[in-house]
């Protein structure tokens, strides 16, 4: 049998804007509060330039998918990222149907820009919205409150955006179930076509680490993430990932790139890309200069570090990104993604279908499977532990 030879995925672009009003307690994202006037126009000269320094990267392929994270990137104009895209379109093919999303806060002074956000060239919305309630907005050091949420979220379709996304959370202190399913349905009420419904967890280096706040029990999160689950599917929403919901054919397309190991370039404060070099046959991971002021200074190159992913930690990484979808993925896609037959992991497989925990000829969990995810992804280690983990912990 023949070595499966890297073929080259599908690329998609991240773009990192490190700045916000305030550094929520729960967050641990390459942000930073920023203290008088933005460096808008210095930063992108160097977005620029550091997306030029990665172009041999492209391996002549045009971008399926832009998203514009943080940070809060919609505390920039219009005008900037109008120059930002023009910038990065000059440089590299965009695809016919590109998605351009960018996250965006519902305060009044971001939300009074929507119109020429879409004007610019964003086609997507990602409204960080949290909860709808008061009182769980506070107890997450949000800078606004429910009625600004609501606002902003009934204003995008206004301002000419016809796919937006909420990024919601549950499992938020002294929640219960009624409330996490209030947040849901308000959710609805304004209709979008993208939900990120995720469990507040936490990380390190925040301050709810120092400082943890009484969360819900592990049985009424569980019974909290089922109830939401059943609402949504009624309501015509697929879960189609661990914590993204969809109208029909309205899934992420950036986040599809990443959960199906695709290709992505990673430009500004921290951002990390992960490439595929076929001709070289390895897959390699690179990482910006962290701290923004650093960034900014480092006119020579802003690249951190770059590596190899090891051959025998591939199966475990392609595993813990397309096991996260529901629907998983064929066969044939390990072999082209990794490089590797699909052989060296067929008693893993074998083990898992034996177990009930996934599907047979597909690489897909079952429900149960789906439940103890974890689980499922040890049987692919290899010393017990990944390297690392390739899943970009962006918002959708």
């Amino acid at each position: 049998m023949n070595q499966p030879r890297l073929s080259l995925p599908p690329l998609s672009l991240y773009v990192h804007i490190p700045w916000c009003l305030k550094k929520c307690p729960y967050c641990d994202f390459n942000s930073h509060a920023f203290e008088g006037e933005l460096p808008e126009q210095a930063y992108i000269d160097c977005l620029l330039a550091d997306l030029q320094r990665d172009l041999p990267w492209v391996q002549n392929r045009e971008l399926i998918s832009i998203f514009i994270g943080g940070g809060t990137p919609s505390l920039f104009s219009p005008r900037s990222m109008e120059r930002l895209l023009a910038g990065i379109e000059k440089h590299l093919p965009f695809g016919t149907d590109i998605e351009i999303t960018m996250e965006a806060n519902p305060g009044t002074f971001e939300r009074e820009k929507f119109r020429d956000f879409r004007l610019a060239g964003i086609n997507r919305l990602s409204l960080g919205i949290q909860s709808f309630n008061r009182q769980y907005l506070q107890a997450l050091g949000r800078v606004h409150d429910d009625r600004e949420a609501l606002t902003a979220a009934a204003n995008v379709r206004g301002a000419g955006f016809d796919n937006f996304n909420l990024d919601l959370m549950f499992g938020l202190p002294k929640q219960g179930i009624a409330e996490a399913l209030a947040d849901l349905r308000s959710a609805l009420e304004v209709a979008p076509e993208h939900l990120s419904w995720y469990q507040l967890t936490i990380e390190p280096n925040t301050v709810f680490y120092s400082k943890p706040p009484a969360l819900p029990e592990d049985d009424l999160l569980g019974d909290m993430q089922e109830a939401g689950v059943q609402l949504l599917s009624g309501q015509g929403f697929s879960r189609y990932e661990v914590s993204a919901f969809s109208r029909p054919d309205r899934q992420s397309r950036h986040n599809l790139n990443y959960w199906q190991f695709g290709d992505y370039l990673g430009i500004g404060a921290g951002a990390h890309g992960k490439i595929t070099l076929p001709t070289e046959n390895r897959i390699i991971r690179t990482r910006k200069i962290r701290q923004p002021s650093s960034y900014l200074e480092h006119t020579a190159s802003p690249l951190a570090g770059l590596e190899a992913i090891e051959p025998a930690d591939l199966p475990v990484e392609f595993m813990m990104n397309v096991l996260r979808l529901e629907a998983g993925a064929p066969e044939n896609l390990f072999e082209q993604r990794t490089g590797l037959p699909i052989s060296d992991i067929a008693d893993s497989l074998q083990r898992l279908r034996n177990a009930g925990l996934l599907r047979p000829e597909h690489l897909a969990t079952t429900d149960k499977g789906y439940n103890f995810l974890n689980t499922v992804l040890e049987k692919f280690m290899t010393d017990g532990q990944p390297t690392a983990n390739t899943i970009p912990l962006y918002p959708l």
